[in-house]
């Protein structure tokens, strides 16, 4: 009869059992303490990737001419452009789940000097599109991120599938991370 006690099993290889404990990469070793390292490590896997993709689509829309836009200038203006349909401001700032109206309204005054976007009145509502101008630089933006973008990607049908769940992935935990802010606010 043996007395070696069963291996708990961990779904790792035995030689990557034995290895050294994997350290997680963070950014604020605090808040990886305790059942949240892996929670922590994607938190800056997030802020990488936000910092990365906002210089992205900032620098994207320079090489398209518009150089002073920042990305909430970038991302109204797309949204905006989206299936070209007149938006409200509330609408607006609902879809890129941005709280302060503020913020989008200054992006939309700052779109309107620069002529991409118009406005039409409707009884007590102000409807935002893009003019001609405004679809001109979202293709030209569109065009250059073709080239330079998604051009980098593999193109199978892994990549795809994974893109798809990382983003849906994503859409969870931004309700979990909504629903930790409307009870951080209570406290």
């Amino acid at each position: 009869m043996s007395t070696k006690k069963p291996q708990k099993k961990t779904g790792l290889s035995p030689a990557a059992s034995s290895a050294t404990p994997r350290v997680p990469i963070v950014s604020s070793s605090h808040l990886a303490e305790g059942r949240s390292s892996e929670l922590s490590e994607f938190e800056f896997g997030m802020i990488i990737a936000s910092n990365a993709f906002n210089r992205w689509a900032v620098r994207c829309m320079a090489a398209v001419g518009m150089k002073d836009m920042t990305i909430t200038d970038v991302l109204v203006l797309h949204h905006i452009n989206h299936r070209a349909r007149e938006k409200k401001l509330a609408d607006i700032a609902f879809i890129l789940n941005i709280e302060d109206t503020h913020i989008v309204n200054y992006s939309l005054k700052k779109l309107q000097a620069l002529k991409l976007v118009q406005t039409e009145k409707r009884g007590k509502e102000i409807l935002y599109s893009t003019n001609e101008a405004g679809r001109d630089v979202c293709q030209r933006y569109s065009e250059i991120r073709e080239q330079v973008l998604v051009s980098a990607l593999t193109g199978d049908g892994t990549e795809s599938f994974e893109l798809s769940e990382l983003a849906r992935f994503l859409r969870v935990l931004s309700g979990l991370y909504e629903q930790a802010a409307r009870a951080a606010t209570s406290l």
